[in-house]
């Protein structure tokens, strides 16, 4: 008896189950009211239909997953119905609908271009246009994948997309708009679908576990999100495997298990402990990520964007261009309060600066490491969190009375000729009012690049005034630490090809703690880099931390000498090398030719 039930359910394995439909299928959305993120088009749509004017042909692009298919659907089903509703949707009771609805409708057809790409398919298609629909007012041709076409089917269909029968509406869709012959463009409207956001997908998503009694947490649902990336039916895709791994219940930890992905929190500890300084603790986590089998690159590119969010989450007005939940969402304005803007500005250029030489490190983890200690080392800088940012920007209203109090005594007849220049203090309170404002002064009046080579020797007087007002960065650095952060200057200066190549190719040399120099190769270069010079060293300060710096350019000298082209400028020289060869050439009586 067992033996029998057990070949009865091998053999009629439909009478005990069910058959599964993925999500993608099962929630495809079959009204204009029901698609998901593109609200402009739907409505576009249904427009066209309420006022009765409806072009001949269609072309329907945009990133995969969006509903391009799914609309064309909808739209071929409701101008077919023959009873629509008030909002202009299909009744799904006439028999236009019932057809459609059961897959045997005979107006609306469907042809896979990446599969039937040929001439010959593409006349077969219009020997069928010139069949009438039989119920319903339009027979409905939708291309999907149109740009697999060949040259040839492309221009068969011409003809017939620019002057189809009264009866026929042809429907195009594709990812890759760019590969359409622009005669197809011009005989269509085109409709760009957009990529769907993460806040429907996630409202989507919810509403498909709640249909299927599933208990699934935000924070799970904004991964699923994050990794489809905009489209709806690979998160469909991904909630059913996350479905079939976890079952009814699915929680954020299973999530970035089932889908390899690098828990966010990593990225929030690496903060915490740039921000403390703590070299170890960064580089024990950066070895932690390693063991776990991530590439060291995506969480460089990883973390550059976690700290973009962090950045984005300081402004309320900015804050929308974060795309999460709302639970995570609250986290990363928890940790916007404790960064500060200045250190978030340094530590994406430290990240960016390792993003772009590490396609080409040889030891990559070192490259990445020593990012992460630079990152740890800007809690040197005198500016960090909001609360030691308040401290100190009332402490220079304080503070320069005690540097007035020193050099007053070494040098005490000194103030009868300091006396003369009392406006400056006049003109002073500018640079006083910029720690109110923000985390960032401008830096444009504490050095300015140096063209010649006596003039940092004459700055000593400009440099002293403002160090009693503004309490200026003097970070020691090294040579090496200066040649990285000359590395990536090239990317604030876009569409400056004469600038990239000279800071390419110039290597600044370390002349003293205070000075650099680079040496060009003609005053020509002299001059257009002097156009710049200024905000480059801007940068190149606000990457050393260090205002004191400053920059000299020098022109090489190259010594030409003339090399000897004719025959008697040959003589002489060979006369010089050997004095014996003029008496040779007297007692011979030789002539140059």
């Amino acid at each position: 008896m067992f033996y029998f039930e057990t070949i009865k359910t091998a053999v009629f394995p439909h009478k005990h189950m069910d058959q599964y439909i993925v999500s993608a299928r099962k929630y495809r959305p079959t009204t204009f009211e029901s698609v998901v993120g593109q609200e402009a088009l739907t409505q576009t749509l249904r427009n066209a239909i309420r006022s009765n004017r409806l072009a001949h042909a269609y072309l329907f692009c945009g990133p995969r997953g969006v509903g391009k298919t799914t609309c064309a659907r909808i739209f071929a089903k409701t101008i077919n119905c023959l009873n629509p509703t008030a909002e202009h949707e299909a009744c799904n009771q006439c028999e236009s609908c019932v057809a459609f609805n059961e897959q045997r409708s005979f107006n609306i057809h469907e042809l896979d271009a990446a599969s039937n790409n040929s001439v010959e398919d593409i006349r077969s298609l219009i020997d069928q246009v010139r069949i009438p629909p039989q119920i319903g007012k339009y027979s409905v041709y939708i291309i999907d994948e149109v740009h697999m076409l060949s040259q040839g089917a492309f221009n068969a269909l011409l003809k017939t997309l620019e002057e189809p029968p009264s009866y026929a509406i042809f429907i195009l869709a594709t990812t890759e708009k760019h590969k359409i012959l622009p005669t197809i463009l011009s005989r269509c409207q085109v409709y760009d679908f957009s990529r769907i956001t993460v806040a429907d997908t996630i409202h989507h998503l919810q509403y498909v576990a709640k249909q299927e009694d599933i208990n699934a947490s935000e924070e799970a649902l904004n991964v699923v999100a994050q990794k489809a990336d905009g489209g709806m039916r690979d998160a469909l895709s991904i909630f059913d495997q996350l479905v079939a791994f976890c079952g009814k219940s699915i929680s954020y930890e299973q999530a970035i298990e089932v889908l390899n992905v690098l828990n966010s929190d990593y990225y929030f500890r690496l903060v915490d402990a740039a921000l403390k300084g703590a070299v170890s603790d960064a580089l024990l986590l950066l070895n932690e990520v390693l063991q776990k089998g991530f590439d060291a690159g995506n969480f460089i590119t990883g973390f550059a964007q976690h700290l973009r969010d962090v950045l984005v989450s300081k402004d309320a007005a900015t804050a929308q261009l974060l795309e999460t939940s709302e639970a995570i969402r609250q986290h990363y304005q928890k940790q916007a309060v404790t960064c500060n803007a200045r250190w978030l500005f340094n530590a994406l250029d430290i990240i960016n600066t390792c993003d772009i030489n590490y396609r080409t490190a040889r030891n990559k983890r070192l490259t990445v490491e020593l990012a992460l200690v630079k990152l740890c080392r800007l809690v040197e800088t005198p500016v960090q969190t909001a609360g030691v940012q308040t401290a100190q920007s009332t402490a220079p209203q304080t503070k320069p009375a005690a540097p007035q109090a020193k050099p007053v005594a070494p040098a005490t007849p000194a103030p009868a000729p300091q006396a003369k220049p009392a406006p400056a203090p006049k003109t002073a309170p500018a640079p006083q009012a910029m720690p109110q404002i923000g985390a960032m002064p401008s830096l444009g009046n504490l050095g300015n690049i140096s063209l010649n080579k006596n003039t940092p020797n004459n700055s000593t007087a400009a440099t002293n005034q403002p160090a009693e007002q503004v309490e200026l960065r003097n970070n020691p650095f090294t040579q090496d630490q200066l040649s990285d952060a000359w590395v990536g200057l090239s990317q604030h200066f876009p569409g400056e090809e004469r600038l990239h190549a000279m800071l390419t190719t110039l290597i600044p040399e370390l002349v003293n703690p205070q000075l650099c120099r680079i040496t060009v190769a003609n005053p020509w270069q002299k001059e257009e880099f002097a156009k710049f010079g200024k905000k480059v060293m801007d940068i190149v300060r606000n990457k050393l931390q260090n205002d004191h710096l400053k920059l000299t350019v020098e022109v090489s000298q190259v010594e030409y000498t003339r090399r000897a082209y004719t025959a008697m400028e040959k003589y002489r020289v060979l006369e010089q090398m050997n004095p014996y060869i003029a008496d040779l050439r007297t007692k011979l009586n030789l002539q140059l030719e």
